[in-house]
């Protein structure tokens, strides 16, 4: 299969419809955090399995695609690289760490972040040095810094909660509502696993956290422990 067959058949399911739609909800509009983006309409379950038609392709193949304006191209991309990684030997998978990080202008987006950087950045760094993270986490960049969290998240599933709770720490008071989500998101899987460390985290916090943030913590909370951190009565 080649590049040329992918774009081809992208092209042939789109969606226009559609595509419209998830240009408004990926807030695609001047000034917005997606501005400029271009969407086909083409789902993520759709995109997942048509990945796995063109896993063979090269990174001089995936380059092209990861810097093109088509949002879904761009998803694919990464979808293909997971793929990649997940079946390499630790010199393939450190070429795909090192392409992610080579091309972060076309990972632009929070599903593009979200999708991605847990199991790739997330994975590669498992048992090395974090730095890079905490590089991102004091970027101007949003997206590096959704990276930052979201990477962790890989670090979660496997019980490591200290790099999430430093990163959380230093993204406490950003001012981006992704940010908020993001770390709030991160919190809550640390609940999930053990809540007493979250609510370690919390209780000296969450009177000072943004309100979005501390919502998505506690959304799993029973609604009596909920209410009260909302009531700041903790």
């Amino acid at each position: 299969m080649k590049l040329n067959d992918l774009k081809k058949e992208l092209q042939e399911i789109s969606n226009i419809e559609k595509g419209k739609f998830l240009q408004r909800f990926f807030k695609t509009g001047k000034g917005e955090y997606g501005e400029g983006d271009k969407f086909i309409g083409i789902t993520v379950p759709v995109l997942r399995k048509l990945s796995k038609k063109y896993k063979e392709l090269t990174l001089p193949e995936l380059k092209k695609l990861i810097t093109s304006k088509i949002h879904e191209e761009r998803l694919i991309t990464l979808f293909i690289l997971i793929l990649q990684f997940e079946k390499g030997d630790n010199e393939l998978k450190e070429k795909i760490f090192n392409f992610y990080l080579e091309n972060l202008k076309g990972i632009n987006n929070w599903d593009l972040v979200d999708l991605s950087a847990p199991n790739i950045i997330g994975t590669f760094l498992m048992n090395k040095d974090k730095n890079l993270l905490y590089e991102f986490a004091k970027s101007n960049d949003l997206w590096e810094k959704r990276i930052s969290i979201l990477s962790t998240f890989q670090f979660i599933k496997n019980n490591q909660f200290e790099n999430t709770l430093a990163i959380s720490d230093i993204l406490l008071h950003d001012e981006h509502d992704l940010i908020h989500k993001g770390v709030g998101w991160m919190l809550r899987e640390i609940g999930k696993r053990n809540l007493k460390v979250e609510e370690d985290f919390l209780k000296p916090r969450y009177k000072k956290m943004p309100r979005t943030m501390l919502r998505y913590a506690i959304e799993k909370f029973p609604e009596k422990k909920r209410q009260e951190y909302l009531k700041g009565k903790i």
